[in-house]
């Protein structure tokens, strides 16, 4: 495929599109990014967002490939483990690896998408629009359909590809499912919860109320708090609960009373450092929580989801971002191998993804109900001390589930899903029925688990489950 001088225009410059952009504008294409919100470079378009991210090693992996690594680094906080905040106040920390140099990383999702479309801008051959929503695509003629927010007027671009990078309510694949004109698969679920956004505000001086480097979690069985740091001093509060479900839910915290009770009674410790509890909490929206699969993601060569725009997932994992970036460095490895035109191009990109995005998806699902519940139960800390050691002892030779996830960015989500799900399931089995002991000789253990990850492996292989 002769690659060069293709006019490619991108839908969306959220953090997929505006890495795209720049990716694709090294690559010598001329690109055109179309974005439905203002330029958040000159207006704060947060209004509830998620504000900070969990930025790991699969997306790291697009940073360098981009010549970005050492500038997003400056953007981090790093995270070493989750710190657990129990009803009384108490507190303790899982770390995320028993390897000292793995750890997670908190990061503006604002002054990572500004620092792209910064870079992205620096070739004189992409060009970002912003305040123009896309209706609709075309994707027979490979057209889209524009309103200009400012002007009102609606126009019509072209390109030689179009590439969605438009989020989970991406126009161009509601146009795949409106325009009945090929097979087009599409599913959306919800959780029962939905989330807000809350905040802890710094000191006055400047300094962080609780520990800087941790995520930290109130796990409540049916519901929980997170808060990750900003390098401001402050930190991105979310409260994850039910919209109508349980003695406390969404739909019953309709006053000051009941919000204050409500936090009073499940995270006092929170609720300490957190006076400006009620202005964010009645000003900030609740979003639901839903996961998008669908297939294809590209018609013929003339169109491509990317993204969430194909696979929207649930936060749990600190993956979407990840995820997002891994698809623009799965998909410049696929443009490397020249195939013959774009449609096999695609075909060969989605053919090698998708598989992978289906698998995050599911593992970020289970990882909801392990942080607000799981995190709690002796079994489960039983087994997170007893990798988290077998990891500090033996760094080449294991690596838990979470491990192989976020940290291990040379295999798939899926590879990752199917050993990590089996080791998780043999160690539970291990522990439960007396085998293993913490104060086993680690060898012997790690041998143990091996063993039975490797029979449970087999017992899926032979049942079609992998």
């Amino acid at each position: 495929m002769k690659e060069k001088q293709q006019n490619i225009l991108i839908i969306g410059a959220g953090l997929c599109g505006s890495l795209l952009a720049l990716r694709l504008g090294q690559r010598g294409h001329k690109v055109s990014v179309y974005e439905m919100r203002p330029d958040l470079r000159q207006v704060d378009i947060s209004a509830g967002r998620s504000i900070n991210l969990a930025f790991s090693d699969r997306g790291n992996k697009a940073m360098k490939l981009v010549g970005l690594e050492d500038k997003v680094k400056a953007l981090c906080i790093p995270m070493n483990g989750r710190m657990i905040h129990d009803k009384q106040g108490n507190t303790f920390q899982s770390n995320y690896s028993g390897r000292d140099y793995e750890y997670i990383n908190s990061i503006s999702r604002g002054e990572l998408n500004a620092l792209l479309l910064d870079e992205a801008e620096k070739h004189k051959n992409v060009n970002i629009h912003f305040n123009k929503k896309c209706k609709s695509v075309d994707f027979e003629k490979t057209t889209a359909l524009f309103k200009d927010y400012n002007s009102k007027d609606e126009f019509i671009e072209d390109a030689d590809i179009i590439i969605a990078t438009d989020g989970a309510g991406s126009a161009m694949r509601k146009s795949y499912y409106l325009g009945k004109k090929f097979l087009f698969s599409f599913s959306q679920a919800y959780l029962t919860h939905g989330y807000k956004e809350l905040s802890i505000l710094p000191k006055e001086n400047g300094d962080y109320k609780i520990h800087k480097n941790a995520l930290h979690i109130w796990p409540r069985g049916n519901y929980m708090l997170i808060a990750l740091p900003n390098l401001d001093g402050s930190f991105t509060v979310t409260l994850f609960l039910s919209y109508d479900e349980g003695e406390y839910n969404f739909n019953n915290l309709t006053n000051e009373k009941i919000v204050l009770e409500f936090f009073q009674n499940e995270f006092p410790d929170a609720l300490a450092v957190m006076p400006n509890l009620l202005d964010d909490f009645f000003e900030n929206p609740t979003a639901p929580l839903g996961t998008i699969k669908c297939s294809p993601w590209h018609y013929k060569g003339n169109t491509l989801l990317m993204g969430d725009a194909a696979h929207a997932i649930v936060p749990f994992y600190g993956q979407g971002m990840n995820a997002s970036f891994e698809d623009v460095v799965e998909f410049d490895s696929i443009l490397d191998k020249n195939l013959d035109d774009w449609e096999a191009t695609f075909k060969a990109y989605e053919n090698t993804r998708k598989k992978d995005t289906d698998a995050i998806a599911d593992l970020a699902i289970d990882n909801f109900y392990e942080m607000k519940g799981h995190v709690n139960q002796v079994v489960f800390q039983e087994k997170r001390k007893l990798e988290m050691a077998l990891e500090k002892e033996f760094p080449n030779a294991y690596s838990s589930k979470y491990s192989l996830v976020t940290f291990n960015e040379d295999i798939g989500y899926r590879e990752a899903m199917l050993r990590g799900r089996a080791q998780d399931k043999a160690i539970l089995n291990l522990l439960t029925d007396g085998v293993l002991n913490l104060d086993d000789d680690l060898k012997l253990t790690l041998e143990k688990v091996k063993k039975e990850t490797e029979a449970i492996l087999e017992d899926d292989r032979i049942a079609g489950l992998q």
